[in-house]
């Protein structure tokens, strides 16, 4: 006999297998698009690494407008449904992105030492977090806490490197971060696109 519980999840298997072929016929279809996306990803990853303190400003002024995009349009929004319940929570939270948008596009080499503590703080607060899951579930991840601890140590290594260099390394951190990010992804894209037309 099947249960209604064992029907919908055998639907949702069916239904998952078919977004995954659906998915991979489109990588298939257009995998030269995803191999160019992907080296364009990976190049710029590469430039960001090379000239960090120039991939930090370009990150510190993108951070900055899109604060302040998402603040006037949070303000008119607040403005617009003002009979909503949290109005001044809300409005708080706008005015707040629009002068942190501000505040970096009128001062970006001081927005990326700000963005560098911010950065670091978050490494160490990962890495601690990421240290007491791994040793207080290290019976039900088995081999793989030992994995997660790694993890963990290497991030507080990167906030020690980050926090121990202020204000030098507020001069490469995020731009080197942002690139092993971008080479990251353009190399997921480029394995993905060539396994795709292998296919």
């Amino acid at each position: 006999m099947t249960l209604p519980q064992d029907s919908a999840k055998g639907d949702f298997g069916k239904d998952v297998e078919k977004m995954q072929a659906a998915v991979g016929a489109a990588v298939k279809a257009h995998w030269k698009a995803f191999l160019v996306e992907g080296i364009v990803l990976a190049v710029l990853g590469l430039a960001a690494m090379i000239v960090p303190p120039l991939a930090s400003l370009a990150v510190t002024i993108f951070l900055g407008w899109m604060f302040l995009i998402s603040g006037v349009a949070g303000l008119v929004v607040t403005f617009w449904a003002r009979q909503m319940p949290g109005f001044w929570w809300s409005l708080f939270s706008a005015a707040l992105a629009v002068l942190a948008g501000i505040v970096l596009l009128a001062r970006p080499v001081q927005g990326i030492l700000t963005l560098t503590i911010v950065v670091g703080a978050y490494f160490l607060a990962e890495g601690v977090v990421s240290i007491m899951y791994a040793l207080e579930h290290r019976r039900e991840l088995s081999e793989r806490w030992s994995w997660l601890l790694v993890a963990g140590l290497m991030d507080i290594v990167i906030a020690f490197l980050i926090i121990s260099g202020l204000p030098g390394s507020a001069e490469w951190a995020i731009g080197v971060l942002v690139g092993i990010n971008l080479v990251l992804g353009g190399a997921s894209l480029v394995g993905m696109a060539l396994a795709a037309r292998k296919s």
